[in-house]
């Protein structure tokens, strides 16, 4: 197996920590240990506990928090992972042989590209369109299919465009995967992030053949606890599992206590309305900032995740755009080349507001010298 090099996560990698403004994170601003534990009991039980090697698919008490997002799963459904990154190595890994077709949504995040492509499969784009809003062309899917189909691998809410499927798409996607018998994989890390009041639907549910990944990074603020999952049937779940002993074996105990608290009705409740709070405020700061520039940029608004997808007029690609303004400016954005697109910026806006807006007027001073 050889892999190709993930070009955002390596850039990101790189400079996240070392540069003055990061808007290149497409989450929300961090949820602060103090602020999730605001109950003194769970204070010390953190501080009591043991950090010995914990339950290694992610402890009973845990998976039947996660579990108790998708209805009808139980415990059994629910591997725990380092992530939702390595929720989707997993998935890849254990259902990837070489000759295996596999579908996949573009733009997106680009692990799972990688990752398939790595694994000796053939990967074929289903790409959004901009003049559909970053809606799919499912006539494009049903026309690719095919009886080399393993898998369809969509991201909903979407990472870069922050687009949402309607029902009527999810049902198409669905009714392709079951015409091949191919598995579904649907990345939901940012469902809960959504600008609007109303959740995403989850895939979960809808076919016999489904998994999702998601975590608690992007909608819940809490990236650092390094928590993900992967739900699907208890037959994959426990192969899953398998694997995982090959990878990172199980979560801290730390982590895996922390994530039950956020994952309490009344304390996701609490964590999902500061990350609309933050979207809200945040929002109209790049959308006006988005607007100043009008000669520049084209902006099809988003409906979910603390990110935008601009399309850009500039005499100069993406990736050197990002790597002046890096270096002139301190400011990190992701150039549309890692999405396998050209003249586009990926720019996080789940910062504090005041942080948002002094990094945006240093790449509003940028351009201006172009």
């Amino acid at each position: 197996m050889k892999l190709e090099q993930f070009e955002m996560e390596r850039m990101q990698s790189t400079w996240e920590n070392l540069v003055r403004y990061n808007l290149s994170e497409s989450g929300v601003h961090p949820v602060a240990l103090q602020d999730l534990l605001s109950d003194p009991q769970d204070r010390a039980t953190l501080l009591g506990l043991e950090l010995g090697y914990s339950q290694a698919n992610g402890t009973p008490e845990l998976r039947r928090a996660i579990a108790g997002v998708y209805p009808g799963a139980s415990e059994e459904n629910i591997l725990v992972a380092t992530g939702t990154a390595e929720a989707n190595f997993i998935v890849s890994w254990l259902l990837t042989e070489p000759g295996d077709e596999v579908i996949m949504m573009l733009p997106n995040y680009m692990q799972l590209w990688g990752l398939f492509r790595g694994f000796g499969a053939e990967v074929r784009p289903l790409w959004l369109r901009e003049d559909r809003n970053w809606a799919p062309d499912l006539d494009e899917l049903e026309q690719s299919i095919s009886p080399r189909t393993k898998l369809i691998a969509v991201c909903n809410p979407n990472n870069p465009t922050g687009a949402i499927l309607s029902q009527d798409d999810m049902d198409r996607i669905v009714a392709a995967a079951r015409r091949a018998d191919a598995w579904l994989l649907a990345d939901e890390v940012y469902r809960g992030a959504e600008l609007g009041g109303d959740i995403t639907p989850s895939f979960w549910g809808r076919y016999e053949k489904v998994i999702i990944t998601s975590g608690l990074s992007k909608a819940y603020g809490l990236p650092g606890l390094r928590i993900g999952w992967l739900a699907s049937t208890t037959e994959l779940a426990a192969r899953a599992w398998s694997y995982h002993d090959y990878t990172t074996i199980g979560p801290g105990p730390a982590s895996d206590f922390l994530a039950q608290v956020a994952l309490r009705p009344e304390n996701r409740q609490r964590i999902r309305e500061r990350t609309h709070v933050i979207l809200k405020t945040n929002y109209p700061v790049v959308h006006d900032w988005v607007k100043s520039h009008a000669g520049i940029f084209t902006l099809l608004e988003p409906k979910a995740g603390a990110i935008v997808y601009l399309k850009y007029d500039l005499p100069i690609g993406s990736l050197d755009l990002v790597e002046r303004l890096r270096k002139e400016r301190s400011v990190l954005l992701v150039p549309g080349e890692h999405f396998h697109m050209g003249k586009y910026l990926r720019i996080g806006f789940g910062s504090e507001a005041g942080f948002l807006r002094e990094g945006l007027n240093l790449v509003g001073s940028f351009l201006a010298e172009l």
